[in-house]
Parts: C-alpha cells; sequence; structure tokens
C-alpha cells in the first residue's frame, strides 16, 4: 500500500511538472528579460521544455517518458539506494517537497507585492487538455513535431496584433480568457 501511495504521488509530481512546462508563453519564455515574447523565445522554451520532458530521450512524449521519469524520482527518493523506500526516506522526501513548496509560494507571494501575478493554466485537468491538443494525430504520444505545432498555434493565438511577440498586454488580455479558450488540435508541419 505504501508504494502504491508512493507511486501515485511520483505520477501526479510527474505529469503536473511537464505540463507546467509547456505552458509557454507565459512570461518564463522572456529570456531577454525586456517583458516582450518573441516568437523565437517561445520557440526555444518550448523546445527546451520537450527535451526536459523526453526523459528517455526517443524524440516523442509517451508512456516510456512517464516510466523514466518516475525511475528517476524514485531513485532520487532511494538515498540507499536497496530498490525500497523506507519511512526515513519517505519522510525525507516529503518535507523537501514541503520547503520547495514553501519556497515556490513566497516567491509568488513576492510577485504579488511587485505587482506581478502569475496565472494558471487552469489546473492539471487544463494542462493535460493542452498536453491532449498536442497529439494531433491521436497515437498517445507526442512528437517533438506535434509538441512545436502547438506551441506555435499557442503562439499565434496569443500574439493578438500579429507582430510576432507576445506584449505584457497581450498577455494580460490572455490571462482574462482571450486566448486560453479552446483551441483547435494542432498539425505537425505548424499549419
Amino acid at each position: 500500500m505504501k508504494k502504491l501511495s508512493i507511486y501515485a504521488g511520483l505520477m501526479a509530481l510527474s505529469i503536473s511538472s511537464a505540463a507546467a512546462l509547456y505552458a509557454a508563453p507565459r512570461g518564463m519564455a522572456d529570456q531577454d528579460g525586456d517583458r516582450v515574447v518573441t516568437k523565437a523565445e517561445a520557440m526555444a522554451a518550448a523546445d527546451a521544455a520537450f527535451t526536459k520532458m523526453d526523459a528517455n530521450a526517443d524524440g516523442t512524449l509517451n508512456e516510456g517518458d512517464k516510466t523514466a521519469m518516475l525511475a528517476k524520482r524514485f531513485a532520487a527518493i532511494d538515498t540507499d539506494k536497496n530498490g525500497a523506500i523506507s519511512q526515513a526516506e519517505f519522510m525525507a522526501a516529503h518535507e523537501m517537497l514541503g520547503e520547495r513548496r514553501m519556497s515556490r509560494r513566497e516567491k509568488r507571494m513576492e510577485h504579488r507585492k511587485m505587482g506581478k501575478r502569475h496565472a494558471r493554466e487552469g489546473g492539471r485537468d487544463g494542462r493535460m487538455d493542452i498536453m491532449a491538443r498536442a497529439d494531433s494525430n491521436g497515437d498517445k504520444a507526442i512528437s517533438q513535431s506535434e509538441f512545436r505545432a502547438a506551441a506555435e498555434a499557442r503562439f499565434a493565438k496569443a500574439d493578438t496584433n500579429k507582430d510576432g511577440s507576445i506584449s505584457p498586454d497581450e498577455r494580460k488580455a490572455g490571462r482574462k480568457g482571450r486566448w486560453n479558450g479552446r483551441m483547435a488540435p494542432a498539425q505537425p508541419n505548424g499549419g
């Protein structure tokens, strides 16, 4: 039972972190800090996210990546490398996760004090919906071309004035729902 709970927790972490990475453009893609996200910046962020999520480096996001991510996370928690997670190892991992959450919470509070807000993409269900739309051929796997096409489609929808960049005003409008709504599945050729 303990192993099942641990695996379930690891799976949830795996899915949510992978989907959160995909959520560019949201300002995280702004590499030069000018508060404007160019298409090149957004695509570079999408490519980096894909590479990070492709845990088994096979060029496709699928069940194999979930398995590889879980194995890496399990290995990180199994500090004595005996193939099992003891209660002490689990508690240490839980404590570290709590510290990370607290750190993120403090950063969000600091951003709010500075007048900045981080909008979420509708929680885990919203992020999973984004990932499902990226699977344009319905094979339950996302190739890099599908992933990039979905990122390009999101960028095009966010770039309301079609100038090749997303301004703070366009991001603000997006957070109010103008471009976060339903999108048709992306086409692998970017069209």
